[in-house]
């Protein structure tokens, strides 16, 4: 299924979205935040999806906003343009609070944007070759979609200064280094290997891996005590859940949970 240059697939218990515009690097539009949203916010509540992987088509990532509608849109009412930032700093929020796992597919470049939507997935998995680029800079504008925040929870300030002073490309190698990519595959085996990884995902215990997702996200907002008390309150959610009782059943039996059964 196609939802404008935004491709929508679903493989088991996988949703694929790939952007779909090789001729501008899959740059992405206006359209493709309100498909990904929307897709993401339905995946959340889709107890038949347990992963998502987002990929580019024909080899490249995202190459971020494109040139000619940014230019456009120094012309456009102030509102109207704040209206296109909201609508990608929607699908952004949208990935974050997805209680499902998002892996990043990043094979040749993600630049600007592009770069900053890779970010907001909980794991990178990406080609040898592969290049991020907070590209901003070179066309006399500054990072949006949360790359600030990201490249900040992952970076020193000084590396992060350097990537938004300069928009100079950074290797994939050298963010597996410092620990912002999760994994590194041959160029053309990135998406088997995100997809191996979702499927994995997707076959764990959901539940726990949303309350998982959630404590990540609020431990560097938190207070060494409020985030206590919240992985106190969630284990305990997670004691009564029927994973943890087909979880530690199977380990005591020595056997492969089914998480799947325990969610019916």
């Amino acid at each position: 299924m196609s939802d404008g240059s935004l491709l929508i697939e679903r493989r088991g218990e996988v949703l694929f979205l790939t952007l779909n515009d090789p001729k501008s690097r899959n740059s992405l539009t206006a359209e493709m935040y309100t498909a990904g949203r929307a897709e993401l916010m339905h995946a959340g509540r889709d107890d038949g999806i347990g992963a998502i992987v987002i990929s580019g088509a024909e080899g490249n990532f995202c190459s971020g906003g494109n040139i000619q509608r940014l230019r456009k849109s120094i012309d456009m009412a102030p509102a109207e343009r704040q209206q296109s930032v909201d609508a990608l700093h929607g699908w952004i929020k949208s990935i974050r609070q997805c209680p499902k796992p998002v892996i990043a597919a990043v094979e040749g470049s993600a630049a600007g944007a592009g770069c900053s939507l890779a970010l907001s997935c909980d794991l990178i998995v990406a080609a040898e070759n592969a290049r991020f680029v907070v590209a901003y800079v070179k066309i006399g504008l500054n990072p949006d979609g949360g790359a600030t925040a990201f490249l900040n929870r992952g970076l020193p300030p000084q590396l992060v200064a350097e990537l938004c002073f300069f928009g100079d490309p950074i290797g994939a190698e050298r963010l597996h280094g410092l620990g912002v990519v999760n994994r590194l595959s041959a160029p053309g085996e990135v998406l088997a290997d995100a997809t191996a990884w979702a499927e994995r995902l997707a076959g764990g215990p959901r539940a726990a891996l949303a309350r998982a997702k959630e404590l990540i996200g609020s431990a560097r907002s938190n207070s060494l005590e409020t985030q206590l008390d919240l992985e106190a309150r969630l284990i305990n959610e997670a004691r009564d859940h029927p994973e943890a009782a087909e979880g530690l059943s199977a380990f005591l039996e020595k056997r492969k949970p089914d998480f799947r059964r325990s969610s019916k």
